[in-house]
């Protein structure tokens, strides 16, 4: 069955949320400093520093997030308490610069999958499923591009192609398993994926909070950039995925191509 006039608007929309300019742009809106620049100021060790913080991070997130959410299916997502929440773990991390980013990331992270979670609960999905569960952790990989990306494949598409292997053996451990073994080479594989991804991402906001007038107040205002980046890439996503569901997954990436 063809999509509707209204469905092609959904998938316009959700294309415009996923391809547009990422968190660094609208970091350095803010900061008024480039990004880049920023990023050169950091210490040589910070991206090793960020990319296992990053890697900790989505490991308890996973643990915390994924097995305390309510499966009940909700007709809106509650997007501006999370986004308060993130806020508020924000300003206190921005009172101690970059070495908060080890206590504040685990918790801003852990709230944003369960924001995520939520959006996906409000497009359809079944959070029983193992499947859907790990889509939400996806959604922490779409917002970086991987420095092992094809220049010429860069894109929401591409991202997924990328992980489908790792979602998918992840999601046949979980099935058989359950949380209760996260040490299992799949689950690593997966994290490890999403991880180099995401600490993209996360090394623009460090970035951005080493700019020296941020502070208390910039950290809450940068966070809340962070979250609201990565709800815009949720949302995105879970209305690509009910559309899927409807019309399948060719049709929908011919149309998403097209428009």
């Amino acid at each position: 069955m063809a999509l509707s006039a209204f469905e092609l608007s959904e998938l316009r929309g959700a294309k415009e949320l996923l391809e547009n300019p990422g968190l660094a742009a609208k970091l350095s809106n803010y900061v008024g400093t480039p990004i880049e620049k920023a990023l050169k100021r950091l210490p040589d060790s910070m991206s090793v520093t960020v990319n296992d913080i990053t890697r900790k991070s989505i490991e308890k997130a996973l643990d915390i997030a994924l097995l305390t959410m309510d499966k009940d299916v909700k007709e809106a997502s509650s997007n501006w308490w999370h986004k308060l929440a993130v806020g508020a773990t924000g300003a206190t991390g921005g009172l101690f610069g970059l070495p908060g980013l080890a206590i504040e990331l685990p918790i801003s992270t852990t709230i944003m999958l369960r924001s995520i979670a939520d959006i996906a609960r409000s497009e359809g999905e079944d959070l029983s499923c193992p499947v859907a569960r790990l889509q939400c952790v996806q959604v922490l990989a779409l917002g970086g591009k991987s420095k092992s990306d094809d220049g010429t494949e860069a894109g929401y598409f591409a991202a997924r192609t990328a992980l489908a292997k790792s979602i998918s053996e992840a999601a046949a451990h979980l099935t058989k398993k359950g949380l209760s073994q996260q040490g299992a080479p799949a689950i690593v594989r997966l994290i490890s994926h999403v991880a180099s991804r995401f600490s993209i991402v996360v090394s623009e906001k460090a970035a951005a909070q080493a700019v020296p007038v941020v502070g208390a107040f910039g950290g809450a205002a940068i966070n809340t950039l962070f979250i609201d980046h990565f709800q815009d890439m949720g949302r995105g996503h879970f209305i690509v995925r009910r559309l899927e569901r409807l019309h399948g997954q060719e049709e929908v990436r011919r149309l998403y191509d097209e428009l």
